[in-house]
């Protein structure tokens, strides 16, 4: 059998099996009995039968496809959580159609007809762009991360508690101001909690804190050229006081970070910093810096699993769908480095 293609009629024949079973193993295999699964099962084994992809997907429209959007790859979260997301294939088997985010609406709406377009099953969106609402209608399992969510099922970090987690760090490095640097975040969106677990730790003890939440822009160089005007803000407005600064991810600490290296060829000793996220920027900077870990891994295999249970529960004769969407929280780890004091 192993120097030709093995055929339906080759496992028919080896098991006894009209080939209308084989079939429906592959295309429908609840309607078989759990004997009769493994008895075919194991023939593909001993066959040593390679499966058709192509002939799969159209015997039963099933591509093993899940379409992916994020809204940019510069941000090393994103490129982080997309690369975590591929990794799945070894577990789960499915692979992705991938789109990275334009910011506006009918260009992403476009994109989600394209990915429809290939048949896939399911969904995995960090874009911010179309409402919750709007991408449950497309009627296809979906699973959103860090964004507004109110009608998909989601998996999010604790944003709060991280926050909480950022500013009680440089409470107990001694620093005079506290700052965080953000957007302006709606307060439908889960990163929303780092602005209020730091805003409230800072009330909370009395602290002088400042929230700098500005338009920062969608690209690198936007970002960098906003964070470097809010450094040298807050450089000359708290000269002399011990500065905690809190961004709202690693790759805006890192901009801060190489902006002070630039102006003072070190990490002064009046500043502290702290980032979001445990992105590998965070560990591979000039100065390994403080982070919120948002355990990408365990937050990027939790929307598979949840996605996968959604698209098996499609597959069986009489599937059940979710009654209302199911949200996970994922708790975030509080990462000391060389820009706070270790504690």
């Amino acid at each position: 059998m192993s120097d030709k293609k093995v055929t339906f009629e080759d496992i028919a024949r080896y098991t006894n099996f009209s080939k209308t079973t084989i079939s429906r193993y592959f295309n429908n295999p609840d309607s078989l009995t759990l004997k009769n699964q493994k008895i075919i099962a194991q023939a593909l084994i001993d066959l040593d039968y390679k499966e058709n992809k192509v002939a799969k997907i159209l015997a039963n429209g099933k591509t093993e496809f899940v379409g992916v959007i994020i809204p940019n790859l510069y941000l090393h979260y994103y490129s982080e959580m997309l690369n975590q997301i591929l990794l799945s294939y070894e577990r789960f088997g499915y692979k992705f159609l991938v789109f990275s985010g334009n910011v506006k609406d009918k260009v992403e709406q476009r994109y989600i007809q394209e990915l429809l377009a290939y048949n896939i099953e399911g969904m995995i969106i960090l874009s911010h762009t179309i409402p919750s609402k709007e991408l449950a209608s497309y009627n296809i399992p979906i699973v959103t991360i860090e964004r507004e969510d109110k009608y998909t099922c989601s998996v999010n970090t604790d944003n709060y508690m991280g926050g909480m987690q950022a500013a009680e760090l440089l409470y107990k490095n001694n620093c005079d101001i506290l700052i965080h640097i953000n957007v302006n975040v709606p307060d439908d969106i889960p990163s929303y909690g780092r602005i209020k677990g730091f805003a409230d730790v800072c009330i909370k003890y009395g602290l002088t804190y400042e929230l700098l939440l500005e338009d920062l822009g969608n690209s690198y160089e936007e970002n960098k050229e906003v964070i470097c005007k809010l450094a040298s803000y807050l450089d000359k407005k708290y000269q002399n006081k011990k500065k905690g600064i809190f961004l709202a991810n690693d790759t805006y600490a890192n901009i801060f970070l190489n902006w002070l290296i630039r102006m003072y060829g070190c990490l002064p000793d009046n500043y502290r910093l702290i980032g979001f996220d445990n992105s590998p920027i965070s560990s591979e900077a000039v100065i390994p810096t403080s982070t919120i870990g948002q355990q990408i891994d365990k937050i990027a295999e939790a929307a598979m699993e949840l996605l996968v249970v959604q698209m098996e529960e499609r597959k069986k004769r009489k599937p059940v769908p979710l009654k209302e969407p199911i949200h996970q929280v994922v708790t975030p780890v509080l990462i000391s480095r060389d820009t706070t004091d270790y504690l």
